[in-house]
């Protein structure tokens, strides 16, 4: 019998149940990345780089921030990204996921509540997982659901703070968040609102700044800005009330004990900014394919379309085809998404044209 045995036996059960996962190499139209403004392989990243590089920045950061680690490039772009989305303060993190755990178990407390979406991020669940507030879930997009939930816990003696948890734009359905509703459930119960804005960054709001960009600065908002999507970059900016931030660098432990990120992919990040402002047709032309979309694929009003295929098995199957037919497109099962809704996660993006949306779009109808 081998030490094994018990990790091969779990492999064969999902494999059962088509849930394996493996890597895949890039090949096709580019329908699977959150490249969305075409920005990860652009000459003017390419420049800005090479730019930094000849100036002497440093590839690696040597230690963590609170060492040797913290680099003039990290803070410079926690000051550039603070100005840029109208945050008090904000602090870069090596990814999303890293960031998003730091929030929730760093700074809800032990007497707080945390009313999530049920939709919302894995790297949220892993925060309030380490955390110590009490967490409960709310229908997904229904600002009724979260009062109601604030409202119970506070009839069964709840004391402590409210946390209010959503993404903007959901990574995996393509809808939006009423933020509005949200915020004035925040305001009335003197509540914190959280608000992922993974996706939306840099595809939507004046100069890309996104869906949450009227909210930000309130002392009660707490946004988490992705680079490694449409910045094209990587790494993940925490923007919020100066307070909030000095206690994620004194008590997150996610990034007091992680080497910091790349100076050079801070400068990098920095040029992403100035892009947003500086080449405003880079959005034009995304939301020009998100409209061309819409009359051939489901139409979610952003960038992410899911087309549902139920099953499993099937939904990998015809991901296989389409990607053998040149569009790379990739399927996605529970428990990323509720079981029997594995689909085709069809990401929009500046590295493709309104012709090969067309053809995906065709080859789909003939495979589904």
């Amino acid at each position: 019998m081998s030490i094994l045995d018990g990790h091969k036996q779990a492999l064969d059960v999902l494999a059962q149940r088509a849930r394996t996962r493996s890597l895949i190499a890039r090949r096709g139209a580019d329908f699977a990345s959150n490249d969305y403004l075409g920005l990860s392989g652009s000459q003017a990243l390419r420049d800005a780089v090479a730019a930094a590089i000849e100036r002497g920045v440093a590839i690696g950061a040597g230690g963590s921030r609170l060492l040797r680690g913290n680099d003039p490039e990290h803070e410079a772009l926690e000051a550039e990204a603070a100005a840029f989305f109208g945050s008090e303060a904000s602090l870069w993190f090596s990814s999303g996921f890293a960031a998003n755990s730091a929030i929730f178990a760093t700074l809800p407390a032990q007497r707080d509540l945390i009313v999530h979406d049920a939709l919302i991020h894995a790297s949220a669940h892993e925060g309030m997982r380490l955390g110590r507030a009490t967490t409960v879930s709310a229908a997904h997009n229904d600002p009724q659901a979260f009062a109601d939930a604030i409202g119970t816990w506070r009839a069964g003696g709840g004391k402590g703070r409210a946390w209010i948890a959503v993404e903007s734009l959901y990574s995996m359905d393509g809808d939006i968040a009423p933020l509005a509703d949200l915020a004035e459930i925040a305001a009335r119960e003197d509540a914190f609102l959280v608000i992922d804005e993974a996706h939306a960054t840099g595809v939507f709001g004046p100069d890309g700044r996104g869906l949450a960009a009227n909210l930000e600065g309130r002392e009660n908002v707490v946004t988490l800005r992705t680079c490694g999507k449409a910045l094209g970059t990587e790494g993940a900016l925490v923007c919020a009330a100066r307070a909030l931030i000095d206690t994620l660098v004194s008590r997150a432990r996610g990034f007091i004990f992680s080497t910091a990120p790349s100076p050079l992919m801070a400068a990098a990040t920095r040029a992403s900014l100035h892009l947003l402002v500086a080449e405003p047709e880079r959005r034009a032309q995304l939301h020009d394919l998100i409209a061309h979309a819409a009359t051939v694929l489901p139409a979610t009003g952003s960038q992410i379309v899911p087309v549902i295929i139920g099953d499993d098995a099937r939904t990998m199957a015809i991901a296989a085809e389409l990607q053998a037919n040149g569009f790379d497109v990739r399927g996605i099962r529970p428990p990323t998404v509720p079981p029997g809704t594995s689909r085709l996660r069809i990401s929009l993006t500046n590295n493709v044209t309104r012709d090969q949306v067309s053809g995906l779009a065709a080859r789909i109808e003939e495979l589904a």
